[in-house]
C-alpha cells in the first residue's frame, strides 16, 4: 500500500518537518512518462465463492493469544504482540503474491488553452502539479522508501518508455480544441462489468441500495475550471465539498463558493493566515470544521501556529466563529493543533498538545487540552456518526495508545480498546461501526500506516476481529500522524471494501486491479470482487448507502469514469464517463488519486489539489489547475 509523503505537521511533532514545508520532490519536467503500462497475461479467473480467499490465503480462524512476549526494545519491534486487555484472532503468515508493483510515474504534458474549448487565463502560473502529499512515482531500479528495494528496468518497460517518449515528442507541440460535443470518443466496454453502453442510463435510472442515480447520458464534459494561483512556495489548500448549491473549495486567501454547474464564484470567505487542515465532514445544514494559522507568514514568523479552530457556513459562506484556546493545565499561549473533526453538534480538534471540543453552533468550549498524571493526551478525533478518539500515553519511544468511543458532549469515554505494543500511530477509519488501521511494529513497510485494520465493538471496546493486510496486496492509505486521514478504502454493510494493488492484467499493456469486501465480525475475505477491467484501477471514494463510489482510472489514452458498485453483488454501474479529448484525459491524469480531493454526487465530478507550489522551471508553458470539474447531460 503506497503512500504520499505526509503533509507538514505541527511543529511539536518531534518526528516530523515543520509544517509547511516542502517535503516533496519538484515535479518532473512537462513530456515525462505516461505511456500504457499494461502487462502480459496472468490477471485474475473468476472469483471463488466463500470462504475462499482469491489470493490464495485461507481466512484467518479465532485461536488463542500467544502467550504475551518480552517487551520489544526500542527504535525496533518485531512480530506485534497482542494488547493486554483481550485476545484477537491470531493473523496467517502472510502468503507470496505477485502485487506491489511501482506505479508508472505520471504523464508531464502541456497545453495553452483551457480544458472544454475554455481559454485559459492569462497571467496565470505555467507549472506542473508537485503538492506536498503527492508522490513522485518510483522509478525502476531505485529503492522505495519504506521498501525492500526497487524493481528491475524490464525489456518491456524499456518499450514502454520509449513509446511514452515517442508520443510526447508527437504531441508536445499540441493545443487543446473545443469538447462541445462532449461524446469524447468511441465507449469502449470493459470487462468490469460495467454498464452504460453508448452513454445512455437504462430506463430503470434508480441504483439499488443508493440515492445515486444514473444519469440520461453518462457522457461528460467539462464544466469548469478555476486556474491555480500563483504562489511563491507551497501553500496548503486543503478542503473541498459540496452543498445543494455549491462546490466549495479552499484557496491560499480563504474559502470560496462555486456555482455547482458554472463555477461562478457565489462567495468568499477571507482568513488570516494559511489553511492547515479541514473535516470532510458537514452538519445537515451544511455547516463544517476547519483549522488555519492565526497569521500570514513573515520573515520572522514563517510557520505561524495552527491554532485557530473554526467553522464554516458552506451555505451562507460565512465564518460563523473562530477561536483558539489555552491548555487545561495553565499558561496562556494558545493550543497548537494537528486535526479537526465534526460530529454530530461538537467540533473536535487534537493533536501533540492534546485535545479540546467546541459546540458547532457558538464556538462554546466543551473541553479543553490536559495532560493527565499519566502523561496521556488525546492525539486525534475522528467524526461523522459518533465521536471517537486516540489517547496516547507512554514515551517518544515506547508510546502506548487507546482508542475510545466518546460522549461527544462531555467527551467520556463510552469504552477503550488498548491497541498492540508496537504501534506508533493508530488511524480511525470509520466511527460507526468503528474500524481502526495501524501498521503494528512497522511491518507494512510501505509507508502506508497499514499492516492490520482493527474492528471494534463501540459498546464495549472489545476486539471483534484483526484483519491481516498485506501491504504488497491492498493499496488504502493512511497519513502516518494523522488519526482521520484514511483514503482509498470504504466502510458500509458491516464489511471492508479495499482496492487490491494494481498488478499484470490480460492485456498487452497495463495493470489492473479489484475491489474486495473484508467482513467486520469474521474477519474473513468474502468471495466476491468488483475487477476494474484491463488498463483500469478502481479506487472507492465512500459509501451510497448500500453502494459503493469508486473512481476507475483510465489508461492513457482514455478518459476517467465513476462508478457505483454494489455492495452484495459487486456488480458495476457506470455513473459518468469522462472525455478521451487528449488534453482534458491528460489533465485529468495529473490529479494523483491518492493525494487529490475527489468528490462525486448527482451526476457532477470535483478533481482538485490540496496544495500548490511555485511555478515549475520544467514546464514554464504548462497550464494548471486547481479544479477541474465535469458534467453529465
Amino acid at each position: 500500500m503506497t503512500q504520499p509523503p505526509q503533509q507538514p505537521s505541527h511543529p511539536d511533532e518531534p518526528s516530523n518537518t515543520p509544517p509547511g514545508a516542502p517535503n516533496t520532490p519538484p515535479a518532473p519536467p512537462a513530456g515525462g512518462f505516461g505511456a500504457p503500462q499494461d502487462p502480459p497475461p496472468g490477471g485474475f479467473g473468476q472469483p471463488t465463492p466463500p470462504p475462499a480467499d482469491p489470493f490464495g490465503k485461507q481466512p484467518q480462524q479465532p485461536q488463542q493469544p500467544p502467550a504475551a512476549p518480552q517487551d520489544a526494545p526500542a527504535g525496533g519491534y518485531g512480530t506485534p504482540p497482542p494488547p493486554a486487555p483481550g485476545s484477537y484472532p491470531t493473523p496467517p503468515a502472510p502468503q507470496p503474491n505477485g502485487y506491489g508493483y511501482p506505479q508508472a510515474p505520471q504523464p508531464g504534458y502541456g497545453y495553452s488553452q483551457g480544458l472544454g474549448g475554455q481559454p485559459g487565463q492569462p497571467g496565470m502560473p505555467q507549472q506542473a502539479y508537485g503538492y506536498p502529499t503527492q508522490p513522485m512515482q518510483p522509478q525502476y531500479g531505485a529503492s522505495q522508501p519504506g521498501g525492500s528495494g526497487g524493481k528491475k528496468f524490464s525489456t518491456q518497460m524499456q518499450i514502454i518508455v520509449a513509446a511514452a517518449v515517442a508520443v510526447v515528442l508527437i504531441i508536445g507541440a499540441g493545443v487543446i480544441y473545443s469538447a462541445t460535443s462532449g461524446d469524447g470518443g468511441k465507449d469502449e466496454a470493459s470487462s468490469s462489468g460495467s454498464t452504460g453502453g453508448e452513454g445512455k442510463g437504462g430506463e430503470d435510472s434508480g441504483l439499488a441500495g443508493g440515492s445515486e442515480k444514473v444519469p440520461a447520458n453518462t457522457k461528460s464534459k467539462v464544466a469548469f475550471q478555476v486556474p491555480q494561483p500563483v504562489v511563491k512556495d507551497i501553500v496548503q489548500v486543503e478542503g473541498s465539498w459540496l452543498t445543494d448549491k455549491a462546490y466549495v473549495k479552499t484557496g491560499i486567501d480563504g474559502i470560496n463558493g462555486y456555482d455547482r454547474d458554472k463555477g461562478t464564484k457565489l462567495w468568499s470567505v477571507p482568513l488570516p493566515g494559511e489553511m492547515c487542515t479541514t473535516s470532510r465532514h458537514m452538519s445537515k445544514d451544511y455547516k463544517t470544521a476547519i483549522l488555519f494559522r492565526e497569521t500570514k507568514p513573515t520573515k520572522e514568523k514563517k510557520y505561524p501556529a495552527c491554532d485557530q479552530v473554526g467553522v464554516i457556513d458552506l451555505a451562507a459562506g460565512k465564518l460563523l466563529w473562530s477561536k483558539s484556546v489555552t491548555s487545561a493545565t495553565g499558561g496562556d499561549r494558545p493550543v497548537t493543533f494537528d486535526e479537526v473533526t465534526l460530529s454530530g453538534t461538537t467540533v473536535a480538534a487534537g493533536g501533540t498538545s492534546g485535545g479540546a471540543a467546541f459546540k458547532l453552533a457558538d464556538g462554546a468550549e466543551l473541553w479543553k487540552p490536559k495532560t493527565g498524571a499519566d502523561g496521556c493526551y488525546d492525539r486525534g478525533y475522528a467524526g461523522g456518526e459518533a465521536l471517537a478518539v486516540v489517547r496516547k500515553c507512554g514515551t517518544y519511544d515506547s508510546p502506548q495508545l487507546t482508542v475510545q468511543a466518546l460522549n461527544p458532549t462531555t467527551g467520556a469515554p463510552l469504552s477503550s480498546y488498548q491497541m498492540p505494543a508496537g504501534v506508533e500511530y493508530a488511524h480511525i477509519v470509520s466511527t460507526k461501526p468503528l474500524v481502526v488501521a495501524a501498521d503494528v511494529g512497522d511491518t507494512a513497510g510501505d509507508g502506508s500506516g497499514i499492516s492490520d485494520f482493527f474492528s471494534l465493538d463501540a459498546a464495549t471496546g472489545k476486539l471483534k476481529v484483526r484483519i491481516p493486510a498485506d501491504a504488497e496486496k491492498y493499496a488504502g492509505d493512511c497519513d502516518s500522524t494523522e488519526v482521520e486521514k484514511c483514503q482509498n478504502m470504504a466502510v458500509g454493510n458491516n464489511r471492508l471494501y479495499l482496492p487490491t494493488e494494481r498488478h499484470d492484467g490480460t492485456s498487452e499493456y497495463g495493470d489492473t486491479n479489484e475491489v474486495v469486501a473484508f467482513d467486520l465480525d469474521t474477519g474473513k475475505l468474502l468471495g466476491g470482487r468488483a475487477d476494474a477491467g484491463d488498463r483500469n484501477i478502481l479506487t472507492p471514494l465512500r459509501m451510497d448507502g448500500t453502494s459503493i463510489i469508486a473512481y476507475k482510472e483510465a489508461p492513457y489514452d482514455k478518459g476517467g469514469q465513476v462508478v457505483s458498485i454494489d455492495g452484495e453483488t459487486f456488480k458495476q454501474t457506470t455513473l459518468m464517463e469522462n472525455p478521451d479529448d487528449e488534453a482534458i484525459r491528460k489533465a485529468e491524469k495529473r490529479f494523483s488519486v491518492g493525494s487529490a480531493e475527489l468528490l462525486y454526487s448527482d451526476g457532477q465530478f470535483y478533481m482538485a489539489a490540496p496544495a500548490v507550489h511555485k511555478p515549475s522551471s520544467y514546464s514554464p508553458d504548462e497550464k494548471v489547475y486547481l479544479v477541474v470539474a465535469y458534467g453529465t447531460g
